[in-house]
């Protein structure tokens, strides 16, 4: 059943227990990890970087375009990634004066090389792009795109626009995708976020003017877009205000939903549905994980909607225990 969320109930922001894990940086979009629990991100504009022992390095350069809201964007390792060494990313690139998104294979030793590029001319443009990237308990490549401004996109499934796509390591379609391509589910607008919990996958999903919402969404399932989640039954569907949400990542019994415009981390009880927001003072919320008992989140302050300050964007780590 929804949850209509209209008003913010509940509010905490324990900052005196964020620890700062890098900064100066621009845009961060996306967090994983190594096997080593080395931080591994994106940055909108093309850099792969990565953060160990207190240190930030380069470690690629992406051909991405970055214009409007599109550019270098998901990231993920590959689960044999000790064997194969393998990371996965989700760009904007323009071919022939037009936006396109794509999803790459790279080879990760001191830097990126060798790239394999796994699925191509997936719709792109300077709004509503997805990216999101990350491998399911299934051991597939799940990824979230957008409508990329053409609401038809998302009702089409012969579309990649406005959907959550499933492939296997190679970039081949399972032989169980529900319709024979690359789509999992469709009828969503942007959505960036997605995990599981409890064999249950939860995804974000940008509104039209509010209508944020957050759908567990199953294979071969239609999510509604263009209509809104008001209309069409979501598990949060938020139009009290706008939160924007943007990754989410599933721990310890919980949703933590990051909020750009919306300017917050959420977090949702999935035992009993109650939620709570926090670190509301930071600016724009975007990149998140979580590794070893901590959550690690982003600022996307310099993505030309916030307002940067001094040392923005930066990545930011607090023990899941300490969020209270």
């Amino acid at each position: 059943m929804a949850v209509i969320v209209s008003l913010d109930t509940y509010s905490q922001s324990p900052t005196d227990k964020l620890e700062l894990v890098a900064r100066n940086l621009d845009t961060p979009w996306a967090i994983a990890f190594l096997p080593d629990s080395t931080l591994i991100f994106t940055e909108r504009k093309g850099n792969v970087k990565t953060v160990k022992n207190g240190a930030v390095n380069l470690v690629g350069r992406i051909g991405a375009k970055e214009e409007g809201e599109s550019g270098l964007s998901g990231i993920a390792v590959d689960p044999q990634f000790l064997k194969n060494r393998f990371i996965y990313v989700y760009y904007t690139y323009s071919a022939n004066g037009s936006l396109v998104n794509r999803i790459s294979r790279f080879t990760l030793n001191d830097t990126l090389t060798d790239e394999r590029v796994l699925l191509d001319n997936i719709p792109a443009g300077e709004i509503h792009n997805g990216g999101g990237l990350r491998f399911g308990p299934d051991g597939l490549l799940y990824a979230s795109t957008g409508d990329a401004g053409e609401k038809q996109n998302s009702q089409d499934i012969g579309s990649l626009g406005g959907k959550i796509l499933r492939m296997k390591r190679d970039g081949s379609v399972p032989s169980d995708n529900p319709f024979g391509n690359y789509v999992y589910a469709y009828g969503l607008r942007d959505p960036q976020g997605f995990d599981w919990s409890d064999g249950f996958l939860y995804v974000t999903d940008h509104g039209p003017i509010r209508h944020d919402e957050v759908n567990i969404v199953e294979k071969g399932g239609e999510y509604g877009w263009p209509e809104t989640c008001d209309k069409v039954p979501s598990f949060r569907c938020y139009t009290g205000f706008t939160l924007a949400p943007a990754s989410c990542v599933a721990a310890d019994g919980y949703l933590f939903i990051t909020g750009l415009r919306g300017q917050q981390l959420r977090r949702i009880n999935l035992t009993d549905g109650s939620e709570e927001k926090f670190f509301t003072g930071l600016g724009r919320l975007r990149a998140l994980n979580v590794n070893g008992g901590y959550l690690y989140f982003g600022t996307s302050n310099r993505d030309g909607r916030g307002r940067p300050e001094k040392a923005d964007d930066r990545i930011y780590r607090v023990k899941i225990s300490d969020i209270r």
